[in-house]
């Protein structure tokens, strides 16, 4: 499967932001996916997944209450919905694919796309 990732910009604080995730290839649905994000200097960390049916999502904490994930199986997308960005929510934004793996885990997706920046100014 290959990812596209876009929607990011820049966005002041307290704004939301919506990223989407285009997947080509067959059977998007076996695949649960990820969004994860990496700052300046630091790991990559997990923002949050979705199941490949989309029935179970799980979110990092600092994504809890304020961004949604979601996948829309007929067109092969994946979205994060970003209410309340803060200043620490800059970062490039990365979609994943597994077709084994449900979590947090970045290292056990197989696929990514390239990545999306967002910017939030305070």
């Amino acid at each position: 499967v290959q990812l596209q990732a876009s929607g990011g910009g820049l966005v002041q604080a307290g704004g939301s932001l919506g990223l989407s995730c285009a997947a080509s290839g067959r059977a998007f649905s076996t695949y649960n996916m990820g969004w994860f994000r990496q700052a300046p200097g630091k790991e990559r960390e997990f923002v949050a997944a979705i199941s490949g049916n989309g029935d179970s999502t799980y979110y990092a904490d600092s994504a809890k209450d304020r961004f949604t994930i979601s996948r829309d199986n007929a067109k092969n997308t994946v979205n994060l919905q970003m209410n309340s960005l803060k200043p620490e929510d800059t970062a490039v934004y990365y979609c994943a694919a597994s077709n084994w793996y449900y979590g947090s885990t970045y290292r056990r997706y197989a696929y990514w796309g390239q990545g999306t920046l967002v910017t939030v100014s305070s």
